[in-house]
């Protein structure tokens, strides 16, 4: 039989206070596609970065193709031909995107940057994903969608012999995760090994074959896909069943409508918006990558100065302008982006969570950090973010947990009307039963909550009805009753029923 294309043996990394990785070991199978599972801190993203070469094993063994290796550096990986798409996203934000397709390797020309072959080579590569993007554009103007295209195109382009895809649809709508999973299809085919981190069950059991799951740190299980089914891999990743559940605030008749937004439009970005929401219901906002939904999100919070239109908080016309304006009205966001946009992740935990009401606790200038602290474990308690957290930097924190602060960031500041933007992108299966009741706890206790999401299933469960959207226009609104995927991703896509 042919080597395993990785092998991990008794892998074991430490951190001040934690271990992240406690003799971690199994095989994966040469041109397989092969997932990793596990809830968030369970491990993933340490075992991905040593074999990735970002950070290096204390104890064990990593073995590739059948030769034992021991990496220094991302480039010390990438010459044994292992590469990685990261979930967070890196680049320089003020380059170009071939320019970052082909950093390190630039073509010259006469000792001259060659701008004609770079921008050829980008154009290939980027074709080779399906991936409309100009090369020229800088990295910063596009959007969380297209940063992560550009790095899988990276990661192709490398010729790398095994890649690891780190929760790669977290930020792709339907059309680009079709056009990933197409992709990925076609590595296989070049006998290319793929290591598959996901939260996203469906896609685990589409795509891979053999399935590892990690939980605290250590190995549960190595097996093949095809003998697990969902509520097996779930119990095995968070260690109990996750049960199904109506959402409560459906039970009940919305109350009296609170935001009303008539003909919000932004040049370029979106048109002729509008909607209403009424205290104690999910509205859901639907639309493939590109449609608008982010760009109406940061316009409804203050952070579009160009957008023009009318909004109406509880009946009185108001004028938004900037996120003090929001927020003086009761408004929250959730960002897209937590860790750029959500979070100062050098600040404590405590810090972030009243950042938006500081001015509450000063008294001539001085921080009152007693009357602080106690409003901060009140509403971080509430998102079930564990007291040890509270004085930690919010770097150190899980996806989900960062995400648990931003939302209790708005509890604290007694946000009545919420927009939701991705509010579970990359957290675990449990973290996200968890995030889903809070929602539903919010709205059954009177918050309207806008909620925009790539996942179908997250919108159909959550929302009373649906507003979808395609190329910036409203395009339609389905009712909870009315809406199932195919409506939803016909309406999305502008297909007419059958």
């Amino acid at each position: 039989m042919a080597a395993p294309a990785v092998r991990f043996v008794g892998i074991t990394k430490r951190f001040p206070g934690v271990v992240a990785l406690s003799d971690v070991g199994f095989d994966v199978a040469s041109g397989s596609c092969h997932a990793i599972c596990g809830e968030n801190g369970a491990g993933k993203s340490t075992l991905s970065s040593i074999l990735a070469g970002i950070q290096t094993q204390d104890a064990g063994d990593l073995v590739i193709d059948g030769r034992p290796v021991r990496f220094n550096s991302p480039r010390d990986a990438l010459a044994a031909g292992v590469a990685m798409v990261h979930q967070e996203l890196a680049f320089c934000d003020n380059l170009s995107v071939a320019e970052n397709l082909f950093l390190g390797q630039l073509p010259t020309r006469r000792g001259f940057l060659a701008r004609d072959t770079l921008r050829a080579q980008a154009t290939e590569l980027l074709r080779s994903i399906g991936a409309a993007i100009d090369p020229d554009r800088a990295v910063e103007t596009l959007s969380i969608a297209q940063q992560q295209l550009v790095q899988i195109a990276a990661a192709v382009g490398s010729g790398a012999r095994v890649i690891i895809f780190d929760e790669p649809t977290s930020s792709l709508g339907e059309r680009e995760s079709e056009q990933l999973f197409a992709l990925l299809r076609s590595l296989r085919a070049r006998g290319v090994t793929v290591l598959y981190i996901t939260h996203r069950m469906p896609e685990i059991f589409r795509l891979c074959d053999s399935v590892t799951v990690l939980r605290d740190g250590r190995h549960v299980c190595t097996a093949p896909a095809a003998t697990l089914d969902e509520a097996t891999l779930v119990q095995r990743m968070i260690g109990r069943r996750l049960e199904q559940y109506f959402p409560e605030h459906q039970r009940a008749a919305p109350g009296a409508e609170v935001l009303r937004v008539e003909g919000l439009s932004s040049a370029g970005k979106f048109s002729e918006i509008s909607f209403a929401l009424r205290a104690g219901e999910v509205v859901g906002m639907a639309g493939l990558v590109g449609a608008g939904r982010s760009e109406i999100a940061r316009a409804l919070f203050g952070l579009d100065p160009t957008a023009t239109g009318s909004i109406r908080v509880r009946g009185e016309r108001v004028a938004i302008r900037r996120p003090g304006d929001a927020m003086k009205h009761g408004i929250g966001l959730v960002p897209e982006d937590r860790k750029r946009q959500g979070l100062v992740l050098s600040m404590l935990t405590r810090e972030n969570t009243t950042l938006p009401i500081l001015d509450r606790f000063a008294r001539w200038t001085i921080v009152q950090r007693q009357k602080e602290r106690q409003v901060a474990s009140t509403h971080l308690g509430q998102v079930q973010v564990r007291a040890s957290y509270f004085e930690s930097p919010t770097v150190t924190m899980s996806g989900g947990n960062q995400q648990k602060v931003v939302l209790a960031k708005w509890l604290a500041a007694a946000s009545t009307i919420l927009i939701l933007d991705e509010p579970t992108r990359g957290v675990d299966v449990g973290a996200k039963a968890e995030l889903h009741a809070w929602i539903d706890r919010m709205a059954a206790e009177g918050a309207a909550i806008l909620l925009i999401s790539s996942e179908l299933p997250e919108l159909l469960n959550l929302s009373r009805r649906i507003l979808v959207l395609r190329a910036g226009r409203l395009v339609g609104e389905l009712s909870r009753d009315e809406a199932d995927q195919d409506a939803l991703l016909r309406m999305m896509a502008g297909i007419k029923s059958a």
